[in-house]
């Protein structure tokens, strides 16, 4: 259905993204349901409103299903500050709104988003054939190389808090580096094994000793081959050099992917924490966002021994979506090629697509998606998570891009923190709503 403009009433406040945030402020986006949840047939009414003086400034908009495409296109008309207009779900999927403004003064862009059926939303591509014996083969090619962890104590700055870096091997001469951290006083504790999201960079001491201070046994991985506290700017150096763009990294072969060596970094870790001494055998719970949420569900599906995974905004969730017609998750390899054969980078990043681990999960999972996400999209997430068969709870977020901007993830981040953690800890099932 093409959308038509309407007036009507405002609702409470929906959800923004905007380029500028001074501009963002003056306009508002909002659907009638506001937690942007529908059904296949309902029709979602839209809301625009324009908190300061409209004259001489231009508003368009773009109705983009899945996030990519282009449904209807058209100048917005303003009645006393509000205009409106109506778009109609005709199957399961998402729908971004995205309205544009511009003015020989200024110029922004906000969004608003919506999703109906999100439980019937499916793969863009079936796994391939071999995908389970492609990665049982890869496991065993890590079984055969020792993992030889090498641990350096450090001040966990913490009281009562032990602390080390740790090293291990990997496959290809590489190496797995990351930070451990558990209670000084016990002998048996619950495992966490925290990855990490996209980009070259330290990791945080906090980030395990905060942890381990509540009880955990933590281990901390860094997603490249690098030192885990280095100044800023050897990270910085990385990124623009050997690391540069690292996820395009030998993107148009299953067996030279950057992600092989880092999928691979997360299997060890996790093995690690089954075989050491202070495990208490029971409790084996991962945990990440954006590329960490990529991280966290692959590494759930390839580990028999994970018993909970918690995602945020997970990564790497359907890569051939723009085959029917929705943006994939980051890194977006279906378009992002670099000059490299197209065919061939869709065929290997079937096998690093997170939605093809999820079918093999076996343990509860927690996980968070924004509808305004324009980098992992919600309809690739949702895609992933409908392949789940066990228990499951999903944290739609109505009010969230890709960052917690305004607080905006809390909602998933209390469930979180609040919730499944405090109950895994104890030795309890996963909390799920």
């Amino acid at each position: 259905m093409r959308p038509r403009f309407f007036t009507t009433s405002i609702i409470p406040l929906f959800a923004l993204t905007a380029a500028n945030l001074c501009l963002a402020q003056q306009i508002v986006v909002m659907p009638d349901k506001t937690n942007g949840v529908y059904q296949v047939g309902e029709t979602v009414h839209w809301n625009v409103e324009w908190k300061a003086d409209t004259n001489g400034l231009t508003m368009r908009y773009r109705v983009l299903r899945g996030g990519r495409t282009e449904t209807d296109q058209g100048t917005l008309t303003f009645s006393n500050g509000v205009a409106g207009l109506e778009t109609k779900f005709e199957a399961p999927g998402t729908v971004l709104l995205e309205v544009r403004w511009k003015s020989e003064t200024q110029s922004g862009r906000v969004t608003g988003g919506a999703v109906a059926a999100p439980d019937r939303i499916a793969l863009s591509s079936p796994a391939p054939a071999d995908f389970n014996a492609f990665w049982d083969a890869k496991l065993k090619d890590l079984a055969a190389i020792p993992a030889n962890p090498q641990l350096e104590s450090a001040d966990s700055g913490k009281t009562n808090v032990s602390y080390w870096k740790i090293t291990m091997d990997n496959i290809r001469g590489s190496h797995i580096q990351g930070q451990l951290a558990r209670p000084s006083q016990g002998e048996k504790f619950p495992a966490l094994l925290i990855v990490q999201w996209a980009g070259v960079y330290p990791l945080q001491r906090t980030w395990a000793t905060d942890r381990a201070a509540q009880g955990w046994l933590v281990l901390n991985i860094q997603a490249h081959d690098l030192p885990i506290n280095e100044p800023v700017k050897f990270y910085q150096e990385q990124s623009v050099g050997a690391l540069r763009n690292y996820w395009s990294i030998g993107n148009d072969d299953r067996e030279t992917s950057y992600f092989l060596r880092m999928y691979l970094s997360c299997y060890r870790a996790a093995q690690y924490l089954t075989e050491r001494p202070d495990w208490d055998g029971r409790t084996l719970v991962v945990m990440g966002d954006s590329q960490g949420g990529q991280q966290t569900l692959v590494t759930a599906g390839l580990h028999p021994k994970i018993t909970a995974a918690m995602a945020l905004v997970p990564a790497g969730c359907d890569m051939l979506g723009p085959d029917v017609g929705r943006k994939g998750g980051w890194p977006q390899w279906y378009d992002n090629i670099n000059g490299k054969d197209p065919q061939k980078v869709h065929d290997a990043s079937r096998y690093y697509d997170a939605v093809n681990f999820a079918a093999r999960i076996k343990c509860p999972v927690l996980v968070g998606l924004g509808l305004l996400d324009e980098t992992c999209p919600p309809a690739g997430v949702l895609a992933a998570v409908n392949q789940i068969t066990t228990r499951k709870e999903v944290v739609i977020l109505p009010k969230s891009g890709h960052q917690d901007t305004a607080g905006s993830q809390a909602p998933f981040r209390r469930r979180r923190d609040e919730g499944w953690l405090p109950a895994l800890r104890q030795g309890q099932a996963a909390p799920v709503q």
